[in-house]
């Protein structure tokens, strides 16, 4: 067990507006990270006085010092951004601790993506990793939960990458599996079927690139949505392709895939393995390949895990509640089936002892 410690940090000469946007309204600030931290936050004047366990009082401390670097720029930090920074620290914590077991290349480094509509920043080690990664190789992976920016992050990288003319093209691409729904009520052809599939990758267009441009790059095909079936037979040269929701790929559509890349093209895969919608018993082409790649060095595998999540903190809660549950769940299938290996065991035991000494 950590010992608790004491610590005071102080900010000298602070105005009272920068202190109150440091604090929040009603200290919410302070309230926020003394509930996720698990640490004691008091303050008087322009000094703050942190109790906790070290790791817990370490995290509080940067912290301030990163809301004090946000009170120069912003009168009013939001509860949002507040979550995030907590978000932050803790992959950046967890990336300090494996520091000594990673290469130079894992290092997370400072990267960010200038776009018409603002500068986007990866937030956290594991999604700055993930950019650089994206940046540096031809093929990577980003599995994970929802709310990791997996896609979102992909999109700007392609984006970015169109912008400064080192690709023709961005290929929106996701196979058409149906996630309990049905897709023959909606209107149109298969591709206006899985337009409402793709609306997180478009609402990431959007937000970069305005409607209007936008419209224009699909009307001239610079930004094309292909469903993962008309891939088969084309050869993709100066492109940027994401595959998103790779889960729903079969064995078989993921190898496909994968041999479409040609010259100077990109690829991303992103998805999450506990979220498959394929037919029971089909096995999922992007569990297959992450088992089939894991030793091809220029193939890079980002995975994400529920710390990363970046939307509301009850994302985070929820996707640790189910992988608690699934752990459990497996759990205890793996104790039944032991007992039934073991109940079987001595049933055939019992019958080779009766069966000898019917013999004898």
């Amino acid at each position: 067990m950590t010992a608790a410690i004491r610590r005071t940090v102080t900010f000298p000469e602070i105005s009272m507006e920068r202190l109150k946007s440091m604090l929040g309204a009603y200290n919410g600030h302070l309230k926020q990270i003394e509930q996720r931290l698990d640490v004691k936050i008091t303050h008087r004047g322009d000094a703050f006085y942190l109790d906790g366990d070290m790791e817990a009082v370490e995290r509080a401390e940067a912290l301030l010092q990163r809301l004090y670097q946000e009170s120069e720029i912003s009168s009013q930090i939001s509860a949002d951004l507040l979550h995030l920074m907590i978000q932050s620290s803790q992959t950046e914590r967890n990336f300090e601790l494996v520091g000594e077991e990673m290469d130079e290349y894992d290092a997370p480094i400072d990267v960010y993506f200038q776009t018409r509509k603002g500068r986007i920043n990866p937030r956290g080690a594991n999604q700055k990793r993930y950019v650089q990664r994206i940046l540096q190789s031809d093929i990577s992976f980003g599995v994970g939960p929802a709310g990791t920016g997996k896609t979102y992050l992909a999109v700007a990288a392609a984006v970015d990458m169109l912008e400064r003319n080192e690709i023709q093209r961005i290929l929106l691409v996701r196979p058409a599996v149906e996630a309990g729904e049905k897709l023959g009520f909606l209107p149109g052809d298969l591709t206006q079927k899985i337009d409402p599939y793709l609306r997180p990758l478009y609402d990431a267009l959007y937000e970069m690139l305005g409607f209007e441009k936008v419209a224009k790059l699909i009307e001239r095909q610079v930004i094309e949505v292909a469903p993962l079936a008309y891939m088969r037979g084309r050869t993709l040269n100066h492109s940027f392709v994401i595959l998103d929701e790779a889960q729903n790929t079969t064995p078989e559509q993921m190898k496909m895939f994968l041999t479409r890349l040609g010259f100077g093209s990109r690829a991303v895969i992103t998805g999450d393995v506990t979220q498959v919608d394929l037919p029971r018993g089909q096995q999922s082409g992007l569990a297959h390949a992450l088992r089939v790649l894991e030793n091809v060095h220029e193939i890079h595998i980002t995975r994400f895990h529920s710390r990363d999540v970046v939307r509301h903190q009850l994302v985070q809660k929820i996707v640790e509640a189910y992988e608690g549950w699934d752990s459990e769940q497996q759990r205890m299938s793996a104790e039944a089936r032991a007992e039934r290996k073991a109940k079987q065991e001595a049933l055939v035991a019992e019958n080779d002892s009766a069966a000898d000494a019917q013999h004898s």
